[in-house]
């Protein structure tokens, strides 16, 4: 169980560490201006971006739609961040 829960931790601050970036540098945009011109909750978002949320699905849909991205474009900033070594599930 412990693997698994640094497997998360592990994943959920890459994340936060690529929307940051792609906040500051695409939108350019304050945390605070960011989420109120998408609708987004800036207490989660922070948290996200602080790698202390699991953020669902639908969030980082909604995020990548923000930055006027394709959700997959975002997974694949994941991808190369954590490598190829990198996975969810054991095999």
């Amino acid at each position: 169980m412990q693997q698994q829960d640094a497997k998360n931790l592990e994943l959920a601050q890459a994340l936060g560490k690529a929307i940051k970036i792609l906040r500051k540098n695409k939108a350019k945009m304050s945390l605070d201006n960011f989420a109120n011109a998408f609708g987004l909750n800036k207490g989660t978002l922070s948290t996200l971006e602080n790698g202390l949320y699991n953020a669902k699905f639908v969030t980082v849909w909604k995020i990548a739609e923000a930055l006027n991205m394709k959700c997959s474009d975002v997974v694949k900033i994941l991808e190369d961040e954590l490598g190829e070594d990198f996975k969810l599930m054991d095999e």
